[in-house]
């Protein structure tokens, strides 16, 4: 069983290039059946951190290939 506090702070890497997308900040939950939907990454900074920032990627929970201690490894070629 997952929870927020176990995902919370890992690094997301996706499988198909290697990329670092970020660390989780958040979570999606279906409130009809309780359980984790989707993770949330932040979007990248702008210009040196100080111009804003972009929209955060929100990875369905099937796109999640595996979690380890440290980092979750997800297939971003199946994000919508």
């Amino acid at each position: 069983m997952n929870r927020f506090q176990d995902l919370r702070n890992k690094e997301v890497i996706d499988l198909s290039d290697g990329k670092r997308l970020g660390f989780v900040c958040d979570v999606e939950i279906d409130t009809a059946s309780g359980r984790i939907a989707a993770i949330v990454v932040p979007g990248p900074k702008g210009f040196g951190g100080i111009f804003g920032k972009g929209e955060d990627c929100v990875i369905p929970w099937g796109n999640i290939k595996r979690i380890g201690d440290d980092i979750i490894i997800v297939d971003s070629k199946k994000l919508p």
